[in-house]
């Protein structure tokens, strides 16, 4: 079990690191987006702070889980940017359904290896 651990979030550190550095750097120019999915990412560009933000924190957890350090706070501080892009591929773009499913079993999977650090925070008091 160790094992799949190191390897899931060895995965996982790089597809969140390459993203956000990519991102950063302006490495990748993004495909042309036609109907729905240009009004979404138009709003998210007007924005102009959630897009840098969501980089941010994938690159730090994308560094926690490549450490290994935090990374029960980093599964759970990605969950919400895993469930959106979920959610995107679903309603928006069905093609990246298999990766964002991917993604949201992995990040499922490190949380259960983890369970035991969640306890004091999900205590009843």
């Amino acid at each position: 079990m160790k094992i799949a651990v190191i390897i899931v979030r060895t995965l996982m550190g790089l597809m969140f690191a390459f993203a956000s550095i990519s991102y950063f750097l302006k490495l990748m120019h993004e495909p042309e987006a036609t109907g729905n999915v240009k009004i979404f990412n138009d709003g998210i560009v007007a924005s102009v702070y959630l897009m840098p933000t969501v980089k941010v924190f994938e690159l730090l957890c994308g560094i926690a889980f490549l450490s290994g350090r935090f990374v029960s706070l980093a599964a759970v501080v990605i969950f919400p940017i895993i469930l959106n892009i979920l959610m995107f591929h679903i309603f928006l773009m069905p093609s990246g359904i298999p990766l964002a499913a991917l993604l949201l079993i992995g990040d499922l999977f490190l949380a259960y290896y983890y369970r035991d650090r969640y306890k004091a925070m999900l205590a009843a008091k």
